[in-house]
Formats: C-alpha cells, sequence, structure tokens
C-alpha cells in the first residue's frame, strides 16, 4: 500500500502523538473511517466524577445562593453606611 504524503504526514503525526504502533493506529482509523461511513461519530461516553466540597458542618449545600445574596446585601449596605 502507497501512502499519499499528506496522509503519511498525518498517520506519523498521530503515532508520535499516541505513542502507538502504526499497525495500531492504522488499525483504529481503518476501522474508524469504514465502519462510521453514513453514521455519524459517535460521542465518547460522558462521566461525572465526584468530588467532596469539605464543607463545615452546619453549611447546606442547598442554600449557598442564598448565603452569597446575604453577603452580598451585607457589603452594598456596607459601602452605602447603613
Amino acid at each position: 500500500m502507497t501512502l499519499d504524503p499528506d496522509v503519511e504526514q498525518l498517520l506519523r503525526r498521530e503515532i508520535r502523538r499516541t505513542d502507538r504502533s502504526m499497525k495500531a493506529v492504522v488499525n483504529d482509523a481503518l476501522r474508524l473511517g469504514l465502519g462510521a461511513r453514513g453514521k455519524p461519530p459517535r460521542s465518547p461516553r460522558y462521566r461525572v466524577e465526584p468530588h467532596a466540597f469539605g464543607l463545615k458542618p452546619g453549611l447546606d449545600r442547598d442554600r449557598l445562593n442564598q448565603l452569597v445574596d446575604e453577603m452580598e446585601a451585607e457589603e452594598t449596605a456596607g459601602r452605602h453606611g447603613r
């Protein structure tokens, strides 16, 4: 098989980027190209990763917006000398 120069350049770039063998990159590209013809590309599965916020006891996560509103109101009142 002979590759066009632009395709060869793309292939070599992908090999360097992924640090995979030429065989693996070519096989994946062919699978993707041949299998996806006429089909919309499939998006990767979305994954949610939970995060522990470490809030202090007594803080209600569901009322944080209210807390911010109250703090902004206090700041505004302080600027106006109230």
